[in-house]
């Protein structure tokens, strides 16, 4: 008995603590670059809904015909870039930030007064000593109302050398539109789950309830393991935090992406405790983690799943 207590939950998700970021970082070098100059985005989870779409999947049962799924939208406000970081051997060279810059990042970092961008770029590119470049974006969060703080993250790029350089300088200046970088395809989500505070054992490890007689409460363990040596063995099932942890959606179908100037799917009083979408929206085949409001960080799939790949949904409306 003490042998079936002590395997509960998997090691996998160890240690089971908060996370320290609200927005998770991502190892870019094993994500897919087929294709893709800029390999994510973030967005701001609206909530979910049903969609009413044409399914044109091949092979499938309700090819042809119209059927609802179950989708969750987020909106996507257009990013903007603060720096390009220019690396050599997996360590930062230099950063050249960007001149233009929203006076909101005063209030998540300190900019310094004046920097000359061009210069910055000619230098680094004469000197050649970079291996390797990503972007830090940040995110026009103020536009949809939310909040007015943007969340800034580190996205990497595809292509050769030279054209990363390109897109970097190319959008320097300009927003970056999710249009531009998922119009379809298959995404990854991470983000953060909703947190549910402190747990005991029978919800956070999913332990069976003991028998309706038994001694000392029956929501509690049977046995912690052998009486001699006498320890409690970190594999052992305890109570403590649930929820608010970093975890990954892999392979999430797109279904739309869209913006609420050509297309407007805000339902009649908006979304439930987040409102109306105003900007940009991605709209995705099932459920991903965390509540409505949590930003999320949308990138490239690191491992494709051939079901999701071939399903193929022709949206029509949000039900």
């Amino acid at each position: 008995m003490g042998d079936k207590t002590i395997r509960r939950g998997s090691l996998q998700f160890y240690p089971r603590v908060r996370a320290k970021k609200i927005l998770p970082r991502a190892n870019w070098d094993y994500v897919k670059k087929d294709g893709k100059t800029l390999l994510g985005f973030i967005g701001y989870k609206a909530g979910m809904k049903s969609a009413f779409v044409k399914d044109d999947t091949p092979h499938s049962h309700t090819k042809g015909k119209k059927i609802i799924i179950p989708v969750t939208i987020l909106e996507c406000p257009s990013m903007k870039i603060l720096s390009i970081r220019f690396y050599k051997f997996g360590k930062v060279l230099g950063e050249v930030l960007n001149d233009n810059l929203d006076k909101e990042l005063k209030r998540k970092i300190k900019l310094p007064k004046h920097t000359d961008s061009k210069k910055k770029l000619e230098i680094i590119e004469k000197k050649a000593e970079f291996d390797d470049l990503r972007l830090v974006v940040y995110s026009q969060v103020k536009k949809t109302g939310i909040k007015k703080t943007p969340n800034i993250s580190e996205i990497g790029l595809g292509g050769s050398l030279s054209e990363k350089l390109n897109f970097a300088k190319e959008h320097l200046t300009k927003e970056i539109s999710i249009k531009n970088v998922f119009p379809s395809g298959v995404v990854d989500f991470r983000g953060v789950t909703k947190g549910k505070g402190t747990q005991g054992t029978v919800k956070r490890f999913g332990t069976s309830l003991k028998a309706h007689k038994s001694e000392k409460g029956l929501r509690t363990l049977g046995s912690g393991g052998p009486w001699h040596p006498s320890r409690v063995d970190f594999k052992q099932p305890r109570m403590g935090q649930m929820g608010y942890f970093t975890r990954v959606v892999y392979s999430s179908k797109i279904v739309n992406v869209g913006s609420i100037s050509e297309k407007n799917i805000n339902p009649s009083g908006g979304f439930k405790h987040y409102g109306n979408i105003k900007t940009d929206y991605l709209i995705v085949y099932g459920s991903i983690q965390g509540p409505v409001k949590r930003p999320i960080l949308i990138s490239a799939p690191s491992r494709e799943s051939r079901k999701q790949v071939q399903k193929n949904y022709e949206f029509i409306e949000i039900r």
